[in-house]
């Protein structure tokens, strides 16, 4: 089985030569940019098979496409802040070897954050469905947190996915914004509604299931700000939310009256 190691992009010049780097041996490469205004592409274009540059669908239809445009049906999904350990990708090479008895594969994640690697809270394991057959599994289309969906039950490797998602705390409540704004806006979408209490105790309890359940205490100092970093952005969305049913109903009451 032969394997296409997809990347999707834009302005990601600082991570994308160690995330191709690190899946050089794949059989192809190919790098989908949405527009760098940095080095990304050129970069991209001395180590990836095929580089196009094609303008924004969303996070879903983009992996899609160069799902589509790849030579193989096996596909592995890489994000450019991501790289495969030389253990992952040699259990990638063997399941692929061994010929597959699953349509996809979820590989366990692993973050840097602050110095250290964070192997508890709701960060840790984080499996990601990224190994998966192009003709029985597909991104879904969600504005954030798009995942793939796969016609059968996906099967589960053991070695990390290592994520460097953060450069720091400043960009970590940057990517907070950005990404509770999307998911504000998929809720409001589908229907989801909020309140004031749900406000207030449901980033309570994701900080508890953060910090003591998920032995978020074990990391000190960083666990806590990572606890505290995940109910943060559990409450902004619901706020996000908030604020998107009330304006329609200030409206819609504005317009009653009227």
């Amino acid at each position: 089985m032969k394997l296409t190691v997809t990347v999707i992009t834009r302005d990601e010049a600082r991570h994308i030569e160690a995330a191709l780097q690190s899946v050089a041996w794949a059989d192809e490469i190919i790098v989908v940019d949405s527009g760098s205004t940095d080095d990304t592409v050129s970069i991209a274009r001395r180590m990836a098979t095929r580089v196009e540059v094609r303008e924004w669908p969303g996070y879903g239809a983009q992996k899609n496409y160069a799902a589509e445009i790849a030579s193989n049906d096996w596909i592995l999904s890489l994000d450019a802040d991501e790289r495969v350990t030389p253990e992952l990708g040699e259990e990638i090479r063997n399941t692929l070897k061994a010929a597959p008895t699953h349509c996809g594969y979820r590989l366990p994640r692993v973050t840097w954050y602050l110095g250290r690697w964070i192997r508890s809270t709701d960060w840790y394991p984080d499996y990601q469905l990224r190994l998966y057959d192009r003709r029985a599994a597909r991104w879904n289309t969600r504005r954030v947190h798009e995942s793939v969906e796969a016609d059968r039950a996906p099967g589960i490797l053991r070695h990390e996915l290592q994520h460097y998602a953060y450069r720091d705390i400043s960009h970590h409540l940057a990517t907070i914004d950005r990404y509770t704004t999307l998911a504000a806006d998929q809720w409001f979408s589908e229907g989801r509604r909020t309140n004031g209490l749900e406000m207030l105790l449901h980033p309570r309890f994701a900080f508890l299931r953060n910090y003591l359940l998920r032995g978020g205490f074990r990391d000190g100092a960083v666990g806590l700000l990572v606890s505290r970093m995940n109910a943060y952005y559990v409450f902004l969305k619901l706020a996000k939310l908030w604020e998107r049913q009330t304006a329609i109903s200030n409206r819609q009451s504005a317009l009653e009256k009227t």
